[in-house]
């Protein structure tokens, strides 16, 4: 017993802060909801982004669509094996970026950077767009306030997510499980159906304007490969999982990946059974569900359950951007303050800057879908085939047991996606693919030049090496501005004595009657430090004492001001206090190279 009691007395509890311990990290379940959406609820567009490339050849072209979706199904399998593997070699999270940085070098490592942080920007707006759509798919009157919608969802998601990605999670499990639930069910009653229940939307006469070619089945596939964006976004967020991290990370991209590949699947089967042609005022997805339960109330549910989780889809780039920015700011290509986590587990930095320049995008776009899908996608095949290029090197540089099949399952992996990649782009460059061209390049010399900058400061502050002794310098001075005597005149002349071999206090006066009157005031006082009053004709009181101290700071002394600044109790007498203080403190770390400290005196009052 008194073991025991030593062995705790020798390993004291440390409290922990808010949002720290593993009951505030992700449990499968709730890492498949924070980190899932943008993949799972990419069946309300995948599936009917196919179709609507394929119409173009006539109704009769609609059977093509189950082979393309098993091609997309094969892809995803073969990139949530690759990613079960991302997440055993780089448990510390950032999926292709850290891929590439350990095994490609530098330069890919910054094209991953910089397409994953497009893409992640883009999948906030195409989620918030498509969910927009969808719910004023069943609200018309919502149509014409579109932007607002996404706006105000936009809002919602950076309010959750400044709270923590686990409180994110739970608010996101229900959605989530409503969602699964209901398309599941479509899939399950529709294969049950002989025809389907109900027809829903307007006709709209098909005519054909091309054959059913090479062409049309590559851009068909290209639209359709949108249904895979999000899935690397769990092996970037590895860190926010609960031990043992690696297992669940893998056990929920497991899940992810069987029950996306079933719902494609699932919808491709029905759309070429039922030969589901595009319709007026509804989606493909509507008129799958209308076929399954009718037009009545599970119809109205599975909608606005569609339309929910497309505009939660965006907390998946909200759970993988923040993490990703911050090892971008730990390798010095973003600025540190990326990589500072508030009280909670938080990246607040990096939440809020996805949540600008989303909204920048929705703005730029005026909320419009079919004005960033072309966007879409390509940033993330780049990702893709980076990582699995550097899982190859990986294991060819290694050589761990089985390596060769680890290697066969990635080389397969990035000759798939590079494959895809390249259709995305050629197939979409002239709608709109071009901006994403031109962005990633910027981004990735952006990252290039912070990091040349921290270098260049590396090297200026001499950092990692043994600097040369300090120097020692006697006399130190310390130069106390005040206006006139009182208490914190001796606050402040007190705190100097104590830090400096000599005190000098400094007032500056327009008015010879008030210096007058100071100089007596102190003489009556003689606190034993010498006062210069500083004549300023022009009332001007920062630059009097910012000259005063470059005269005096020739000799090469050590020199120190010490500011003394009033703080009320409460924050809203703040702006009752002035500011000279804050204004002669910047001003002074700005044209000198004297220490300046503040010295707080706090009110009662």
């Amino acid at each position: 017993m008194a073991y025991g009691l030593s062995r705790r007395a020798l390993r004291p509890k440390v409290p922990l802060r808010p949002g720290e311990g593993e009951k505030h990290r992700l449990t499968s379940l709730e890492g498949l909801s924070a980190l899932s959406l943008d993949a799972l609820s990419s069946v309300a567009y995948g599936p009917e982004a196919i179709v609507l490339a394929l119409v173009a050849a006539g109704t009769g072209a609609l059977t093509a669509t189950l082979p393309i979706t098993l091609v997309i199904t094969f892809l995803l399998a073969t990139l949530v094996i690759s990613y079960g593997q991302v997440i055993a070699v780089h448990p510390d999270g950032g999926g292709a970026y850290a891929v590439a940085k350990q095994d490609l070098g530098p330069t890919p490592s910054l094209l991953a950077a910089a397409s994953l942080v497009v893409d992640y920007v883009l999948t906030v707006a195409v989620s918030l767009t498509a969910g927009a759509d969808a719910l004023a798919s069943a609200f018309p009157a919502l149509a014409q306030d579109k932007l607002l919608v996404c706006l105000a969802g936009l809002a919602l998601l950076t309010a959750v997510n400044l709270r923590g990605v686990t409180e994110s999670a739970r608010v996101l499990m229900l959605p989530t499980v409503l969602f699964i639930v209901a398309v599941v069910g479509v899939i399950v009653v529709g294969l049950f159906r002989t025809h389907p229940v109900a027809v829903v939307g307007t006709y709209q006469p098909v005519h054909a304007t091309e054959a059913l070619g090479l062409l049309l089945v590559l851009k068909a596939f290209s639209s359709g490969c949108s249904a895979l964006t999000g899935v690397e976004a769990i092996a970037n967020a590895v860190p926010t999982f609960r031990s043992p991290r690696v297992k669940r990370a893998q056990r929920t991209e497991l899940m992810l990946g069987a029950l996306l590949g079933l719902m494609l699947v699932g919808l491709a089967v029905l759309i070429r059974r039922d030969h589901v042609a595009p319709r007026g005022d509804v989606t493909v997805l509507a008129q799958l569900t209308a076929g399954a339960y009718g037009d009545g109330w599970p119809y109205y549910v599975t909608n606005i359950a569609v339309a929910l989780v497309l505009l939660l889809a965006a907390n998946t780039s909200f759970g993988g951007l923040p993490v990703l920015m911050s090892l971008l700011a730990r390798d010095h290509r973003l600025p540190h303050l990326f990589g500072l986590r508030a009280e909670r587990p938080v990246y607040r930095y990096g939440v809020v800057s996805l949540a600008v320049l989303a909204g920048a995008l929705l703005i730029a776009s005026d909320a419009d879908t079919h004005r960033l899908i072309p966007l879409f996608a390509i940033g993330v095949f780049i990702g893709f085939t980076l990582s699995q290029l550097g899982l190859v090197r990986h294991w060819a540089t290694q050589k761990p047991a089985e390596w060769k099949r680890h290697a066969l399952i990635n080389g397969t992996g990035a000759a798939l996606t590079t494959l895809a990649g390249v259709i995305l782009l050629t197939t979409k460059f002239l709608e709109g693919a071009w901006v994403v061209v031109i962005a990633v390049p910027l981004l990735m010399l952006l990252l290039a030049r912070i990091q040349r900058y921290y270098t260049a400061v590396g090297e200026e502050l001499q950092l990692g090496r043994v600097p040369a002794p300090p120097d020692r310098r006697t006399g130190s001075l310390v130069i106390v501005p005040l206006g006139e005597v009182s208490k914190l005149a001796r606050h402040a002349i007190t705190a100097a004595l104590a830090l400096g071999d000599e005190v000098i206090a400094v007032a500056v006066q327009a008015d010879p009657e008030k210096a007058r009157a100071l100089r007596e005031s102190w003489d009556r006082w003689n606190p034993g430090v010498r006062l210069d009053i500083i004549d300023s004709p022009h009332r001007s009181l920062v630059q009097p004492i910012v000259d005063y101290v470059r005269r005096v700071s020739g000799d090469g002394r050590q020199i120190a001001v010490l500011i003394p600044e009033v703080e009320p109790t409460h924050r809203r007498y703040e702006i009752l206090q002035n500011q000279r203080g804050l204004l002669l403190a910047t001003v002074l770390r700005a044209r000198t190279d004297v220490v300046v400290c503040m010295l707080p005196y706090r009110l009662r009052v």
